[in-house]
């Protein structure tokens, strides 16, 4: 059944009857149609082929890996490989060592013969990039496993870890959730040192020669990481049993009730091996669990078969019913109630490990995934509230409770210095950054501009949040501006996504439009607005300074900027040009079509393509737009 539009139909510089008022109402009923009947929306989370690498290796080594679903891995990841030979990590991005020498290896393990055209050009990369040696070392562990490279060419992770006291560096909770997760289940592995060997080579990808990662751990770890190596040739027996035996309960206490761990693929697979190598059976309760769970993060369709790293319901529900809201739908219509209750039912109300920081403090909040108590996080917990107050709930004690819940729980969580890191507080130990084995991806979660950005905004909304809390984030965020008027965007790509958190925040929280930190961030956005009207950041840019504000304009993007802009007030040339490049790219279904990454798990390393970004933020910014005119 069609909808009323409920938008604004008057003459705008776009078009006459008002275009933008047309997309947005095929927008609204694009999104409308793509809820699922439980209430919640969730589309695909798109990264890189490591994905299906690591999937194949390690249902090899479990030995449960099965013909016929490993051929259609394979063809997905050749349909990704680039014509120079190279696998890269994001759309449009250069070729990546580490994500090629595991495509290769990958599908060698199905069968493709060395000699094949497609390998012979992703061998010759791997050996003009350094070879398999320059690889980063979570690539060479996957190598090791699979008998391809030595245990003892590989930095000391000892499981040790886990006796250290809270107050010594380098414990277990110094580690971001993710990172934590992940290094508990590989000291395990690291003690073991398992190798279930394959019946092939990989001289091919020597390069023999010194590669850029072989430069060891940085100066002040240095010590560190040979007297561990010692150590590791004569461990204290005791100690070690010990130390395994904590980290398997540690492990095993952590799995969620969809069989994963975190909701993430890192730590999920290598808590799958860790307690293989402890004698855990594969029809053992946890590895059933956890085999099935990672079936379901599988997507099979004309595309491909593929594994996603994660899952995003509730990041994506709560998205939705803001941009359904701001086009215009009623609080009370049915697929907003529907959402509301499933985000109810979602409500984390256990404690996790960031309670280890905050032990006095009552839970609330949400998580990203569908399963994941452990892990709530702020980023979630600000956008459920704020799409919870668009909503005009049945039971609305029900709704504020929730809510109270969440507003406690974000300001307890509020870092020392004014903003929020997205799980955890005060989480800043930069230290763990120098561990040779980490080297890739970020292992802390300090504060982010975004993430403060959206606690902020929430906490304006609210009103009840003590003034002090605000202003302290208030004056962070402020501070966090960089010297071009843009924000970092940690959790999306970049500057772009930066600005489209901060300035919105500020103005909700009452700073004026006039203020010179928002017309720094408007004429930064003037000054990278694309020929063609929209917006674009390349993911390089969290690399390479040239690339910041600069790339292919995409929808998402693109929404950001006009979000921003609406939000300091300015009905500029801009904000036109914004508007009409979004109006006339629209798909005839609703949508719009975006195969750039602009979503971000770690700045530099590991990047995402979250479906639902090229609509829900369009759809919010054609709303505001519109309801602007009105």
């Amino acid at each position: 059944m069609q909808r009323e539009a409920g938008v604004a139909t008057s003459a705008s510089p776009v078009g006459a009857p008002s275009n933008a008022a047309r997309a947005l109402v095929l927008a609204r009923d694009h999104l409308l149609a793509r809820q699922d009947p439980g209430g919640w929306w969730k589309a695909e989370l798109e990264t890189n082929v490591t994905m299906d690498a690591e999937d194949l290796f390690l249902r090899e080594f479990l030995g449960v890996r099965e013909r016929e679903p490993s051929e259609r891995s394979a063809a997905w990841i050749r349909s990704q490989q680039r014509p120079d030979g190279t696998w890269a990590n994001f759309y449009g991005g250069p070729g990546d060592l580490s994500t090629t020498v595991e495509a290769y290896v990958a599908l060698r393990l199905v069968g493709d013969a060395p000699g094949e055209a497609h390998m012979l050009g992703a061998a010759a990369f791997i050996r003009e990039a350094g070879g398999v040696e320059a690889a980063r070392v979570f690539t060479r562990l996957w190598l090791a496993l699979l008998g391809l490279w030595a245990w003892t060419q590989l930095p000391p992770l000892p499981p040790e870890v886990m006796l250290l006291p809270r107050r010594v560096p380098l414990d277990v909770y110094d580690f971001a959730c993710w990172a934590r997760q992940t290094v508990v289940a590989l000291t395990v592995v690291s003690a073991h040192r398992p190798v279930m060997p394959v019946a092939f080579g990989i001289d091919e990808l020597r390069s023999d020669r010194p590669g850029p990662r072989s430069a060891g751990p940085r100066p002040r770890l240095a010590p560190l990481d040979r007297v561990l190596r010692i150590y590791e040739r004569r461990p204290v027996r005791a100690l070690r049993r010990l130390a395994v035996r904590r980290a398997e309960r540690w492990i095993v206490r952590r799995q969620e009730a969809d069989g994963s761990w975190g909701g993430i693929q890192p730590p999920w697979v290598y808590s799958l091996i860790a307690l293989r190598v402890r004698g855990y059976a594969l029809d053992h309760p946890v590895m059933r669990a956890g085999l099935e769970g990672l079936d379901g993060f599988i997507i099979e369709d004309e595309r491909g078969r593929r594994l996603e790293a994660c899952q995003s319901p509730v990041w994506d529900t709560a998205l939705a019913v803001v941009a359904l809201a701001d086009a215009g739908v009623v609080p009370d219509d049915p697929a907003l109630l529907r959402a509301a209750d499933w985000l109810l039912g979602e409500e984390v109300r256990v404690r996790g490990d960031w309670a280890v920081r905050r032990p006095a403090l009552a839970p609330g909040g949400w998580a990203f995934e569908f399963e994941n108590d452990t892990y709530p996080d702020v980023d979630d917990t600000a956008e459920v509230v704020l799409a919870l107050r668009r909503v005009d709930h049945p039971e609305p004690g029900r709704l504020e409770e929730a809510i109270g819940r969440a507003v406690d729980w974000t300001l307890g969580m509020q870092c020392t210095g004014g903003g929020w890191g997205a799980f955890d507080v005060d989480h800043d130990q930069r230290l763990c950054r120098e561990l040779p084995f980490l080297d890739f991806g970020e292992v802390i979660d300090p504060p982010s501009a975004d993430v403060t950005a959206h606690a902020l905004e929430m906490l304006a909304a609210e009103r009840r949040a003590p003034a002090q809390s605000r202003r302290r984030a208030r004056e962070w965020l402020l501070g966090e501006q960089e010297p071009d008027g843009s924000w970092f965007g940690r959790w999306g790509v970049n500057h772009v996504y930066g600005i489209g958190a901060a300035v919105p925040a500020l103005v909700a929280d009452g700073i004026p439009p006039d203020h010179l930190a928002v017309r720094r961030a408007v004429r930064w956005l003037e000054e990278h607005q694309n020929p063609d009207g929209g917006w674009g950041e390349d993911c390089r840019s969290y690399r390479d300074p040239a690339w910041i504000g600069r790339g292919e304009s995409t929808a998402s993007q693109t929404a950001w900027a006009l979000l921003a802009l609406l939000a300091a007030g300015k009905r500029t040339p801009a904000v036109e040009r914004g508007v009409a490049w979004l109006v006339e790219r629209q798909t005839a279904d609703g949508t719009w079509d975006e195969p750039e990454y602009t979503g971000t798990g770690f700045p530099g390393d590991f990047l995402i393509n979250y479906h639902l970004y090229r609509h829900v933020f369009p759809l919010m910014a054609l709303g505001r737009y519109v309801g602007a005119e009105a």
